[in-house]
């Protein structure tokens, strides 16, 4: 399905919630030209379009902190690299537990190229503190709150950093220091990109 255009190229950008992934890729799309896909956005879009069959399943699983299933997730990743024609996307917020990888390598992964993994490596009080804050300004998000965050944060843990590790065997990660101020965190992001060009 997807061979109609170039095999695209896919950079996974994994790290705790408020590690500033979000930021980061919007600085990276401007200077590198890969398309940012946020599988929470994608969620989060999807769950208020009125025909979706899955909006009430997404909204339950997001206000839980839980991982979505990996179906609707890869589905709609695969969707928006299909549709937007281009060829290097960074995947932010995917793959966060084993299932997201074994749905991936069953449906995605023979028709992609994946070039590595940006791991953002933040203290997890400071993600905390930085999503009540981005929460306290309006971010739009429900699940910038303490308790939602708390599930997402333990969620964090026990599923997504095993995976960072697994991608860390495969020899495949780029830890960055995402605690720094972001235009210095962008400093080594660029050292790190500019292999893929």
């Amino acid at each position: 399905m997807m061979s109609k255009v170039m095999r695209p190229k896919v950079i996974f950008v994994l790290g705790a919630p408020g590690a500033g992934k979000g930021t980061q890729c919007s600085k990276i799309v401007s200077d590198f030209n890969y398309v940012h896909l946020s599988a929470g956005d994608l969620l989060r879009e999807e769950r208020t379009k009125p025909n979706s069959q899955y909006g009430k399943l997404i909204d339950t699983y997001l206000k839980e902190g839980k991982i979505v299933p990996v179906a609707i997730s890869c589905g709609l990743l695969k969707n928006a690299m299909f549709e937007s024609h281009k060829e290097r996307f960074l995947i932010d917020g995917f793959p966060r537990n084993q299932d997201n990888v074994d749905g991936w390598t069953k449906d995605v992964a023979d028709h992609v190229d994946l070039q590595c993994v940006l791991f953002f490596d933040c203290p997890l009080e400071e993600c905390v503190n930085r999503c009540l804050k981005r929460g306290a300004e309006g971010s739009g998000r429900s699940d910038d709150n303490e308790e939602s965050l708390r599930k997402r944060i333990e969620t964090y843990l026990s599923q997504t950093s095993p995976i960072i590790q697994h991608y860390n065997m495969l020899k495949l990660v780029h830890t960055i220091d995402a605690s720094k101020d972001p235009d210095k965190v962008y400093e080594d992001v660029k050292k790190v990109m500019s292999k893929y060009i």
